[in-house]
Formats: C-alpha cells, sequence, structure tokens
C-alpha cells in the first residue's frame, strides 16, 4: 500500500516498515533475572560506569582539576591535548549508550577501548604505557564479546 507521498506506508497489522524503526521503551525489555541476557546488561552498566569515570578523569584533565603549576592542559602537547579530549568525549558518549544497552554504545564503547589500546601500545609518548589499562581493556573487551554471544545463543530463532 503506497500514501500519498510515494513512500511504503505499514499495513494495519503493524509489521511495516514504520513499526520496524520505532523506539525501544524502557518497560519493552525487561530481562527476567536470570539468562545471558540479563547478565549482558549487567555487563553494560558496570562498563557504563567504569566509562563515566574515565571519561570524567579525562574533562578533569581538560578543565585543570588538581594539575600542578607545570601540567595545566595548555602546557602538555598537542597529541596529549588531542587523545584527553578525545577521550573526554568518546567515553561519556559510550557511558550513555551502555546504560541504555543500545547497540551504538558498545560500538562507540568498543572504539574508544580499541584507540586507548592502541595509544597504550603504539603511543607510549602521549600517556606512557600502563600495562594494567591495556590488559583491563582486553579482558573487558573478550568478556564484553562472550555475554554478547551467550546473549545472542539463547534468543529464539
Amino acid at each position: 500500500m503506497r500514501g500519498s507521498g510515494g513512500g511504503a506506508v505499514s499495513d494495519p497489522s503493524g509489521s511495516g516498515p514504520i513499526e520496524q524503526l520505532a523506539p525501544v521503551h524502557a518497560e519493552d525489555y525487561r530481562p527476567d533475572r536470570e539468562g545471558w541476557a540479563w547478565w549482558l546488561v549487567v555487563f553494560l552498566r558496570v562498563a557504563a560506569g567504569l566509562a563515566m569515570i574515565k571519561g570524567l578523569y579525562h574533562w578533569s584533565a581538560v578543565c585543570g582539576f588538581g594539575a600542578r603549576p607545570g601540567e595545566a592542559f595548555d602546557a602538555q602537547s598537542l597529541s596529549w591535548q588531542t587523545a584527553t579530549v578525545f577521550f573526554a568525549v568518546i567515553d561519556l558518549v559510550a557511558a550513555v549508550g551502555l546504560w541504555l544497552a543500545a547497540p551504538w554504545g558498545a560500538v562507540v564503547w568498543l572504539t574508544g577501548s580499541v584507540t586507548m589500546i592502541v595509544v597504550q601500545i603504539f603511543f607510549p609518548l602521549i600517556y606512557g604505557f600502563h600495562w594494567i589499562v591495556v590488559v583491563g581493556l582486553v579482558v573487558m573487551i573478550v568478556a564484553y564479546l562472550f555475554f554478547a554471544v551467550m546473549a545472542a545463543r539463547e534468543q529464539p530463532a
């Protein structure tokens, strides 16, 4: 069935393209506190909290909170400033997406996490090399992939 604008209009049964794009509301999904989907949501909320803390840490560096006189944001190298602003923004955006359990949140978080691993390993002059950061992020990524795959397996076909 076509409307006056020439675009596809859904049928009254609710299976058309418009209904497929409808937003998901919080009350639409209530995990039953058992199963991998619930554990995935718990993991995403924990990761959101960590991303929020990391993002606020980077914003505190941008704003100069706790910095000694010679360590202010404008006294740092351009590469440090660029990386710090990037992580300040991407970590907070990822935190929101992860908390909402939105697919884009995981993509943004994975982008930020992989970027931090690359910065730590290949550009140690920016922040220095901290192996605990690399190991922690790799463990988080592997845990996310584990929970996502297990949750996808228990979904009906």
